[in-house]
């Protein structure tokens, strides 16, 4: 961040829940005389320290970005030789790709879904992708892009996201700006621009900016997600979500995948690094059952039901309908923090039994007491019980704090950084890894001595990390760096991942991880996490740029910023001798980072020029096969004020519509609400709210509204006021302010406000929860919650 000349935070309110990442915008503003923009729905913190603030309707980002992409386009500032070489912008389109009034070729209304063969490439006899290289053939991706974006001018644009023209300019010149090739810009985002019903899409109208831009791979670029939590970017590389196994491979599917050759086969590319994922996925199944191979272990592995969405929202649909009976709820908050709280609250009381791990009880872990029916809402169409009636048994397991245990966490920089222990634990709880173990252990001993072949997912588990309330966690970490597999016990350390193999002879936790224990001397530097060498050197006749390579341990190995041979022309040589990452000296890459590359690769030999080494194609994808389609669409969010201006096709058409009755309607609810986050409070507030300190600084859930909503209502500062949506209602203090204003939305005035969802009934500060209001509709690629654009009204209590 220090290395821009321009930052671009949409979705984000960085300085006041990211301020020590906000910190770095301020020096290069300082430094280099970079400039920040802030686009956000109200003018925050950020905002008031920006140099251009554009306000944008929340739901529109696509049409922002897309309105920036054409006037990209039209002016030719985008970096022409980077486009060429390092995107697909030269690859030539199939006949059968089209797009017509919101939908793309290939749609399947019934199932809404899309078959993406439709979307193809044309390919050579030879397996080779047919390109343009001067990018004027009409249907190359840059001259598809053109067509796809010429709706997009700027009065369209504005009139859709209610941003002044004049501001929209201003962010169209100061960005734009960042394509020159001794220029780089980055973006930022957060929950405001991934929560919504087209979330993926807007990650991806990013990207599209950034290729065109030039500002992928290089130091000062980047699209850069501000992540909630210090371990989030490490949750995520640990299959957090249900679709992927550690390090992304993806999680089988009964059908699709019945065995272990027909995984590989379906999920190994033929070109690109991913061809590596059969020694990934062996060395993986190694780790677990070291005693099996790979072939055989494969079939211990849980499968997924083929097409069957296992996201928050569809759980929480299967729990209120009855088809999930236990739940393990591990550092969560639902009650809180899920959309449409009622009903996740209702779906609770259909489990037969439910453990809570965390801190202390939260609102999820009582949600049974009759604290959960102290205010009911007045129209909520979901039914709460009496606790007397409600059958789910609850476990409450306490776990300690982050300062209390030790371990690694990864943050947004995917630097695995090691944490010592601070303080002990308090009471009876335990660190989460200490859990883990001894429920493995017990199960372990339950089915001791089985031999039914059901069982041996848990009986061929190798799990030898020490008995006892304390696992051994340098053993765990050498695991997850991976070693050689030796008469079915471990041998030595790997190097890193290029030294995995897929015949069971290694064996590996997580691939993208191998590196950070390479050897094992019995000394604890041997873990590279624990490094804390905080010189920034940089490499001879260069410039540092804050790699701080002995820092602790990056993956993947060590690699600092990824796809980094973009940082250099194609012929090998920095863009911008100033920010400097890696360069060809002849013989080999060097720099101030690790080579996302082979490292004596001839930049004009073959292959030396594809720099997305991830990918199939080998380069950034403009066109790309998503759910929803190879070009982000602007679609209105499921509950909005207006149609669609661009196409018919108001919604998102791959989205899954979980309650069609429950979709508001513009003229009963025509206010559009928003959630967001202060300081003073921590996500779903269960650490923050049992503070009496932080109580005390932001002690009532409140509101944020217009003065002019204000006045049109009858509301006063800090009046009680009542929220409603088709999904329940919630109370809350107005707090009238000049942060937002009415947007003019093609000629009608719509207002916006904002809620905190931090709030619930345990602690010192208690409220409604905020999610009591947003709806169950997530993402057409993710489904994550659209909390962040939905309709609602507003009146004094």
């Amino acid at each position: 961040m220090k290395n821009t000349d321009c930052a671009l935070i949409i979705g984000s309110n960085a300085a006041e829940n990211h301020p020590i990442a906000f910190k770095w915008l301020t020096e290069a503003r300082d430094k280099r005389g970079a400039k920040i923009i802030s686009v956000d729905p109200r003018f925050t913190r950020t905002s008031a320290r920006a140099d251009i603030y554009a306000p944008l309707r929340s739901g529109t980002d696509i049409a922002f970005i897309g309105g920036m992409i054409k006037y990209i386009l039209d002016n030719k500032l985008y970096h022409e030789e980077y486009v060429k070489w390092y995107t697909n912008a030269t690859f030539i389109v199939k006949e059968s790709y089209d797009f017509k009034d919101g939908l793309f070729s290939g749609y399947d209304p019934e199932k809404r879904k899309y078959d993406q063969s439709k979307w193809a490439f044309e390919i050579t006899e030879d397996g080779e992708y047919v390109k343009d290289m001067s990018m004027e053939h009409p249907r190359c991706v840059l001259q598809l892009l053109k067509k796809h974006y010429e709706r997009y001018d700027i009065d369209t644009v504005c009139a859709i996201t209610g941003t002044p023209k004049n501001r929209y300019l201003e962010v169209l010149k100061a960005y734009s700006a960042t394509g020159a090739p001794d220029k780089a810009g980055t973006i930022l985002y957060a929950m405001g621009t991934t929560q919504h019903t087209v979330g993926t899409e807007n990650v991806r109208s990013y990207a599209i900016l950034q290729l065109l831009l030039g500002n992928i791979g290089r130091a000062g670029g980047g699209v850069n997600a501000l992540r909630g939590e210090s371990n989030v970017q490490g949750s995520t590389d640990w299959a957090l979500l249900y679709h992927i196994l550690p390090g992304y491979l993806a999680t089988p599917e009964a059908k699709k995948h019945p065995d272990y050759k027909t995984y590989l086969e379906v999920e190994t590319p033929k070109t690109g690094y991913w061809n590596n994922k059969p020694k990934f996925l062996a060395s993986l199944l190694k780790c677990y059952w070291m005693e099996d191979a790979p072939e055989k272990s494969y079939h211990y592995l849980p499968k997924r039901v083929d097409g069957k969405p296992y996201a928050h929202i569809a759980l929480f649909e299967a729990m209120y309908n009855g088809e999930i009976e236990g739940l393990f709820i591990w550092g969560s908050n639902p009650i809180v923090g899920g959309p449409n709280a009622n009903k996740e609250q209702a779906a609770l009381a259909n489990l037969k039994w439910m453990v809570a791990v965390d801190l202390w009880q939260t609102e999820t872990s009582e949600f049974w007491s009759y604290k959960a029916k102290e205010r009911p809402t007045e129209n909520n169409p979901y039914e709460i019980k009496d606790p007397e009636e409600i059958q789910t048994e609850v476990f409450f397991l306490p776990a300690c704090s982050s300062y209390e245990k030790e371990g690694s966490v990864s943050n947004s920089g995917r630097w695995m950084q090691y944490r010592w222990k601070a303080a002990d634990p308090v009471g009876e709880s335990r660190a989460d890894l200490e859990i883990a173990n001894e429920l493995m252990l017990r199960i372990k001993k339950l089915y001791e001595g089985s031999t039914k072949p059901q069982d041996e997912p848990i009986t061929r588990l190798t799990w030898d990390y020490g008995e006892g309330a304390h696992p051994d966690i340098d053993k765990i970490a050498r695991d997850i760096n991976g070693f050689e597999v030796v008469n079915g016990k471990p041998g030595n350390q790997v190097a890193n991942f290029t030294k995995l193999m897929d015949d069971g002879s290694t064996a590996c936790g997580n691939w993208i991880y191998s590196g950070c224990y390479p050897a094992d001397n019995g000394k604890p530097e041997d873990y590279l996490a624990r490094r804390r060498d905080n010189k920034d050197v940089a490499a001879p006749g260069s410039k540092p740029i804050g790699s701080y390579l002995n820092w602790s341990w990056c993956w993947p190995v060590n690699r600092r910023i990824i796809y980094n041979r973009c940082s250099a022309t194609p012929e090998g040589q920095p863009w911008d001798t100033d920010r400097a990452s890696i360069w060809w000296n002849g013989e080999q890459w060097v720099g101030n980072d690790v080579p996302d590359f082979g490292k004596t690769k001839d930049p004009n030999g073959p292959g030396g020029r594809n720099a997305f080494i991830m990918r199939p194609e080998e380069v950034g994808c403009i066109f790309s096969k998503c759910a929803e389609g190879p070009f982000p669409e602007h679609y209105e969010p499921w509950e909005s004020p207006i149609k669609n201006l661009l196409n018919s096709q108001d919604l998102n058409p791959v989205v899954t519509i979980w309650e069609p009755d429950k979709r508001g309607q513009f003229d009963k609810y025509q206010i559009i609400g928003t959630t967001y986050r202060v300081s003073e409070h921590w996500q779903a507030g269960a650490m923050t709210r049992m503070q009496p300190w932080l109580a005390e600084l932001m002690p009532n859930l409140f509101v944020e509204m217009s003065e002019e909503l204000a006045k049109e209502k009858d509301i006063r500062n800090g009046d009680e006021v009542i929220i409603s949506t088709t999904r329940g209602d919630i109370k809350a203090l107005a707090c009238v302010t000049k942060r937002f204003k009415p947007f003019n939305i093609n000629g009608k005035l719509v207002h916006q406000i904002g809620v905190l969802w931090h709030f619930g009934f345990n602690g010192y500060a208690t409220g409604d929860p905020a999610n009591r209001l947003t709806p169950h509709i997530g993402d057409g690629n993710t489904m994550i919650p659209e909390y962040k654009a939905w309709l609602c009204d507003v009146r004094r209590a």
